[in-house]
């Protein structure tokens, strides 16, 4: 009884970057596919990620800030991995 799970629509559009939920935001820490990087996150390309409507939300080695608005979680780039732009 294994359903495809639908893509997840509910990301907001805000100046420099998008937000989710804060409930969404837990379970891509849960399942792994964003890791903490000090005070930065990582996409771990070898963890699963959700599908979203939206593509490209998390690529591959850019580094995000993340900070709680409510029930909610801005999610900005700051720059690759290697660390090009801060």
């Amino acid at each position: 009884m294994a359903e495809q799970q639908e893509p997840f629509a509910d990301v907001v559009a805000v100046e420099g970057g998008f937000s989710i939920p804060e409930l969404k935001w837990r379970e891509l820490l849960f399942i792994g596919a964003l890791v903490p990087a000090g005070d930065l996150y990582l996409r771990d390309p070898a963890r699963p990620l959700p599908p979203f409507r939206q593509s490209g939300l998390f690529p591959d080695g850019v580094r995000f800030r993340v900070e709680r608005k409510g029930r909610r979680v801005v999610v900005k780039r700051v720059g690759d991995a290697q660390g090009a732009g801060a």
